[in-house]
């Protein structure tokens, strides 16, 4: 199994390099059998993180210009580690910039734009596992 092979496997899915060299070496270097169990232990390894606690995590604010609203962001990760991140940080500061931009009036349609970014990222994660992207 050679790095590029590895290399493509992990730019198709984002994954990291020891799980894509096992699904490499699961599917005996077939790049199109890696990706489909690693489909296939990501749904498992989703229920089991299903019910974990995302007890760390980042707050972010954004004030409007003309100081008339605010908005206050938090989001949760599993670890400190995470929230940390480079990338973390910089999807809470677009979460912070879309819900300024939105000027939700309410918690409830807050919660609505949550549920629906919720999917999407789920989505991306999809297609990206898939090759698609």
């Amino acid at each position: 199994m050679s790095a590029a092979l590895v290399k493509e496997l992990r730019e198709r899915t984002g994954l990291g390099l020891l799980e894509c060299k096992k699904a490499l070496a699961a599917a005996g270097g077939d790049i199109d059998k890696a990706i489909e169990e690693l489909r296939k232990s990501s749904g498992m390894k989703a229920a089991k993180k299903a019910g974990r606690t995302a007890a760390d995590g980042v707050v972010a604010t954004r004030i409007a210009d003309d100081g008339s609203y605010g908005v206050l962001v938090e989001v949760n990760s599993e670890t400190d580690f995470v929230a940390r991140d480079e990338n973390f940080l910089a999807f809470t500061n677009k979460v912070a910039d879309q819900a300024l931009a939105m000027a939700p009036s309410d918690k409830e349609v807050m919660d609505a734009i949550n549920r629906v970014k919720q999917k999407k990222v789920y989505e991306v994660r999809l297609r990206k596992l898939r090759g698609e992207e």
